[in-house]
């Protein structure tokens, strides 16, 4: 009787090569590409302002082609800043409870960390630190909307000179009166939200609500395309 040979095919294969195929339902999917990320959308410190005292100024701002109104109250307060800071020049530092220190006028920041740039009023510069001052040509009290565009200029400031801004000023021109601003963690927080908050709006495009505060709506260079406002 004679031997039977195994198959050939068969003997020779190893135990791995003899097991099912993977069901395609359990391969798993080679990872997605890693989408391209655009660069944050840059904007100017007086956007913070804005956004801050009625957001629909940013929406009219960046996201319709529209040529921002120049009024009579802009036009004065811009000749008020430039004559200002020619007095200022000769002013002693004691409004600011500083008895020295070297002045700079209208200094342009930019910090690619924060897509951020802005031209600041003036920075006081000291041997133990330097302060962002701010000139207003109005009248009224302190607003949020004052107190977060000087954070965001200290913001500027430390990324110029690579030093901590703890405190800053806000000038004002008619009553010759400084106000001290103290620069916190939470108002940097702040300021970092509100960038991330105006980014997304411009990319949505979507008109945001107005400002609650009528009176501000008075005098706005963009009161006649705000159809629910008088």
């Amino acid at each position: 009787m004679g031997i039977t040979k195994p198959d050939s095919s068969t003997a020779d294969a190893s135990p791995s090569s003899m097991r099912s195929p993977i069901p395609d339902s359990l391969v798993p999917n080679p990872p997605s590409p890693t989408p391209y990320s655009l660069p944050p959308i840059s904007l100017t410190v007086t956007a913070i302002k804005q956004f801050v005292y009625c957001p629909r100024i940013i929406y009219f701002t960046y996201c319709l082609p529209l040529k921002r109104p120049t009024t009579y109250k802009m036009q004065e307060g811009k000749l008020e800043h430039e004559s200002n800071e020619e007095r200022e020049s000769r002013r002693s530092l004691r409004a600011y409870g500083l008895s020295e220190g070297e002045r700079h006028f209208a200094v342009r920041l930019t910090s690619e960390r924060l897509a951020l740039t802005g031209v600041l009023d003036m920075v006081i510069v000291t041997p133990q630190e330097l302060i962002p001052v701010e000139f207003k040509s109005s009248t009224g009290s302190l607003g949020l909307n004052h107190k977060y565009q000087l954070t965001a200029y200290a913001m500027l400031v430390e990324d110029w000179k690579d030093k901590a801004v703890r405190r800053g000023f806000v000038y004002f021109i008619p009553q010759k009166r400084a106000v001290e601003v103290a620069v916190t963690p939470n108002m940097r927080a702040f300021v970092k939200k509100a960038l991330g908050d105006i980014r997304g709006m411009i990319a949505k495009e979507m008109i945001p609500e107005g400002t609650r505060h009528a009176g501000r709506c008075v005098d706005c260079e963009f009161k006649n395309y705000c159809n629910d406002r008088e």
